[in-house]
């Protein structure tokens, strides 16, 4: 058996499937404001369902928003000196240029421009200077806890990036760990720097979880294989997300539409998950979510690595209705829904409230009477659905939505612009399923030339991203590439194109 954990903003919640994939128990717990008493109940209250079953859990996934909070809140950051290779030829720029001035007084140690970096092609711009990089080493290794190494157009080759690696372990040590532009982002050296620097900076937090997850399993005698879920909709294995833990903070919205798609059996459709705070809506392709092809910004922060397409909105079960019900939130009573609602005794009217005294759903304890004020709220939030389908829907209306979260119960049963509304058995803890069924996956993203060398060095991609689905996790012997794609870049000497690779697999088998 298998559990699937998804810590989300409200609530954190689990399931355990069977090795046929049928859900044996479900939990739904608030998350607590350190994240860890709520994945812990949460998955005590799974293991107390199972009983004498809990013995034969072999994996545990968990979805987390510990990286997210972390930059978000600014805290438990760890100290990054920033190298990046380039000089002299973007001098002009430095790095964590255009960071908020508190993360970047949290996060940075010190930061450089060496000579180095590459052409688009993959050749030398200069010699990478090593005396240089073992200077800055030596100014900043009191203060930093991690190394961030970005060269230009890295991804087209990664020699200078593992040079500087090595000379970290020879100057600092083993023990201090070193994040490599080629392995986190994609082409666009800005982007791609932050978001290196970012993963650096997340090591600490990583440390954290994998701790929390592996005490909390340890308390209940637990021996078993842990993965975290990641941006795309797979899983990667604990010692992956530790090298990589800056994946993680789009996995909750990824989860969710994983979920959608296996519980519903539909595979193209649009996915709107309401929570207690906010409602996210993405797009589901072939039973993957759709990527964003715009940079994706994280706590004021522009990066480039593959996130999910997501639009949230400010709407969900805990969202405050205004005295007249003519606007709705975008505050919310979140996590304290059960104290503050008027379906549980409270003073405060959410939309669970209004979605209650209009028959769509049965919650809590205390009957909510129909008035004026719910009856507009509850046409309020329906625009605001309709429109937010509009704008994902990128024109198509032929396709079904489908409803899960905990707050789906506010939506109506026929929205403008998709074909129907499914609501599938278990919705609510959709986000879980997410996680528990997800495979393992690998990217790559490079430059090929696009004439003579193309086919080989496609191929070369093709095998690099296995191999990072394997070190991910998955089976070896079942990895397949999911998608490939080629993009050809303008104004060169030379004619190249960009390359993209991702292979997906289930996980490896457990060892007897």
């Amino acid at each position: 058996m298998r559990v699937g954990i998804d810590v989300g903003g409200t609530n954190t919640d689990a399931v355990a499937l069977d090795d046929g994939d049928r859900i044996l128990a479900r939990a739904k717990r608030p998350t607590s404001p350190d994240v860890t008493g709520g994945l812990r109940a949460a998955l005590a209250a799974v293991l107390d369902e199972l009983g004498e079953r809990a013995a034969a859990v072999g994996r545990v996934m968990l979805g987390t928003t510990h990286a997210t909070n972390a930059i978000l809140e600014r805290r438990g950051l760890g100290r990054v000196a920033v190298l990046r290779l380039g000089a002299p030829a973007t001098t002009a720029i430095p790095p964590l240029e255009g960071w908020p001035d508190d993360l970047r007084e949290a996060v940075s140690a010190g930061a450089a421009i060496v000579r180095g970096g590459n052409f688009v092609d993959g050749g030398p711009i200069a010699p990478l200077d090593d005396a240089a990089v073992r200077r800055f080493l030596a100014e900043t290794a009191a203060n930093a806890d991690a190394v961030a190494v970005t060269g230009v157009f890295s991804p087209a080759s990664e020699e200078q990036e593992r040079r500087v690696a090595e000379i970290v372990r020879e100057e600092l040590g083993e023990g201090v760990p070193v994040s490599l532009s080629h392995e986190i982002g994609s082409l666009g050296l800005l982007e791609r720097e932050n978001a290196t620097v970012l993963n650096a900076a997340l090591y600490a937090v990583a440390r954290d979880v994998t701790g929390a997850l592996g005490a909390v399993l340890a308390e209940r005698g637990l021996s078993v294989e842990t993965y975290f879920a990641q941006n795309d909709g797979t899983l990667m294995a604990v010692e992956y997300a530790a090298r990589y833990p800056v994946l993680t903070i789009g996995s909750g919205p990824a989860n969710s539409l994983r979920g959608a798609a296996f519980l519903s059996g539909v595979t193209d459709a649009i996915v709107a998950d309401v929570g207690g705070t906010s409602t996210d809506l993405g797009v589901l392709a072939g039973g993957f979510p759709r990527e964003s092809a715009a940079a994706a910004e994280i706590g004021g922060v522009t990066t480039n690595f593959r996130m999910p397409d997501i639009l949230a909105i400010a709407l969900g079960g805990g969202t405050v209705v205004s005295e007249d019900g003519s606007r709705v939130g975008p505050r919310s009573v979140g996590y304290r829904i059960a104290a503050e609602a008027l379906a549980f005794g409270g003073s405060t009217a959410t939309m669970t409230d209004a979605a209650v005294a209009a028959g769509r759903g049965a919650v809590g304890t205390h009957p909510v009477a129909r008035d004026a004020r719910l009856a507009r709220a509850v046409r309020e939030a329906d625009a605001m659905v309709a429109d937010a389908v509009d704008r994902v829907a990128l024109g198509r209306a032929d396709r079904p939505l489908i409803a899960v979260g905990g707050g789906a119960f506010i939506l109506p049963d026929t929205l403008p612009g998709t074909s129907e509304v499914v609501r599938p058995a278990h919705a609510d803890v959709a986000n879980a399923v997410g996680a528990a069924i997800a495979l393992a996956s690998g990217r790559f993203d490079t430059i090929a030339p696009a004439g003579a060398g193309r086919r080989a060095a496609i191929e070369r991609a093709r095998q690099e991203a296995a191999d990072r689905a394997v070190a991910a996790g998955a089976d070896p012997g079942r990895v397949e590439i999911v998608d490939l794609a080629e993009v050809p870049l303008a104004y060169l000497t030379e004619p190249a194109v960009r390359v993209h690779v991702k292979a997906a697999g289930p996980l490896r088998t457990r060892p007897a």
